[in-house]
């Protein structure tokens, strides 16, 4: 069996990569991903001498580069992570979403008519379907509830689902959706919430939270999203989404305010910053589907979680410092400039 993994050098494709060549030994697994600011190599230390691992930094745009890459790997299965994700800079620059997360999407499936596969998986995210209402804590997102996009991030991450449930309808293309909650766990990109309040917190430095820190989020570890997913690419049933939530509602500032304990911080070092536009005030899954179909439930309450995500910061304070002081983007062509095309 070959995997495709796009971006897999982010945060959730690479614990995805660790968690497929740890369970499937026997797999081969492809990673595609271009190296933007959040794709960074060294998380993908680990496995790059794994003789069943190869690495391609290439656009899932660039339509020639895909192509060759089907060409030469032949690949059975399609798991596209890659994608621009953060929502304040959808805000800033709309543009490269679309490119990115649509476009992309396209010449991913137009590749995988073109040479044919067994699944082709889009992950996307729970931000398409808009945010609930604070005072309603009865209500959660299935994947029956309309989309209501609130940013260019989720908009182009909705956009992308609607183009790939048309190319299995118009096409036939095997495909599956999953929409997940907010993950965390090792290898978060400091710039997210809470990797950016452990770092800062660290350093005694100031940290920032939106508004009043109301708004409400389903934790999701990134372990147990892994394994939803290792689940819906060989059981899930085609042309189907599958809506991916930890049960794990916290405030923003509830979490802010566990990170600070956790390290012996003062909460005197939360400070409250003007709200993002158009901020989603909560979101909540319903994961009964998945858990009905695939038997999937998740394994990680979030005060384990959270414990074990701190951990590992203090423990990988390296990987971190390395990417805000913007060294890391040099990493790739230190260490592995002259192995492209390799294995």
């Amino acid at each position: 069996m070959t995997i495709i993994v796009t971006g897999g050098a982010g945060f959730i494709g690479s614990n995805f990569i660790f968690h497929m060549l740890d369970k499937y030994p026997d797999y081969r697994i492809v990673c595609l991903d271009c190296l933007t600011y959040a794709g960074n190599l060294s998380t993908l230390a680990p496995v790059m001498e794994n003789p069943n691992f190869r690495f391609v930094k290439e656009s899932i745009t660039d339509r020639e580069a895909v192509y060759k890459l089907f060409e030469e790997e032949h690949p059975d299965i399609i798991v596209n992570f890659a994608a621009e994700s953060h929502v304040d800079r959808s805000i800033e620059n709309p543009e490269v979403f679309l490119d990115t997360n649509i476009k992309g999407t396209a010449v991913l499936m137009d590749a995988c008519r073109k040479y044919g596969i067994k699944r082709y998986h889009q992950v996307s995210t729970d931000e398409v379907y808009g945010d609930l209402p604070l005072d309603r804590p009865d209500l959660f997102f299935t994947e029956e509830t309309p989309i209501h996009t609130s940013s260019p991030y989720s908009s182009s991450k909705a956009a992308a689902d609607l183009l790939v449930l048309a190319y299995h309808r118009t096409y036939g293309l095997p495909v599956t959706i999953s929409r997940c909650s907010n993950n965390y766990g090792p290898y978060h990109f400091p710039e997210k919430l809470i990797p950016l309040m452990i770092a800062n917190a660290l350093n005694d430095k100031p940290l920032p939270v939106y508004g009043k820190g109301e708004n409400v989020r389903d934790w999701l570890y990134v372990e147990d999203h892994c394994k939803a997913i290792d689940l819906i690419i060989h059981n899930g049933r085609v042309g189907e989404v599958y809506n991916i939530g930890g049960h794990n509602e916290m405030t923003n500032i509830d979490i802010v305010k566990i990170i600070c304990k956790e390290l012996g911080k003062p909460e005197s070092l939360i400070t409250y910053v003007e709200d993002r536009k158009g901020h989603d005030m909560r979101y909540a899954i319903d994961p009964t589907k998945i858990h009905s179909e695939l038997g999937w439930l998740p394994e990680t309450k979030f005060a384990d979680g959270i414990k074990k995500t701190i951990k590992w910061y203090l423990d990988n304070k390296e990987w971190w410092e390395t990417i805000i002081s913007g060294e890391y983007q040099n990493y790739y062509d230190e260490m592995y400039g002259s192995r492209e095309g390799m294995k």
